[in-house]
């Protein structure tokens, strides 16, 4: 129903920024709330950020205030990263819940590292 790529991962300073895409595909109209989550080595995957259809904005404290999850079209999720830190390296996903069930993106790695 949904197909999701993330794009926009890399290596990154300590203290720099990202900005990371995922562009949806397929029954992209029956997406009601889109999120990230990230996912380092050894952990579980855990939620960053949400956004609904109203374009209602949720963060997980650890990111609150750095990072910035936006919709800027219907198949286009963004999130911009602020002041990382080694702690923020993981594989970041985009997820989508619609009417028929939750899709995954395959993920993109971002690295920070001096």
């Amino acid at each position: 129903q949904v197909q999701l790529v993330e794009s926009g991962g890399g290596l990154v300073q300590p203290g720099g920024s990202l900005r990371l895409s995922c562009a949806a595909s397929g029954n992209i109209f029956s997406i009601y709330v889109m999120k990230w989550y990230r996912q380092a080595p050894g952990n579980q995957r855990e939620w960053v950020a949400t956004i609904t259809r109203a374009a209602t904005t949720t963060y997980a404290d650890s990111v609150k205030g750095r990072f910035a999850i936006s919709r800027e079209t219907v198949n286009m999720l963004y999130l911009q990263m602020n002041s990382l830190n080694p702690e923020d390296t993981a594989v970041y996903y985009c997820n989508a819940d619609h009417s028929r069930g939750r899709s995954w993106g395959q993920g993109t790695q971002v690295t920070v590292s001096s």
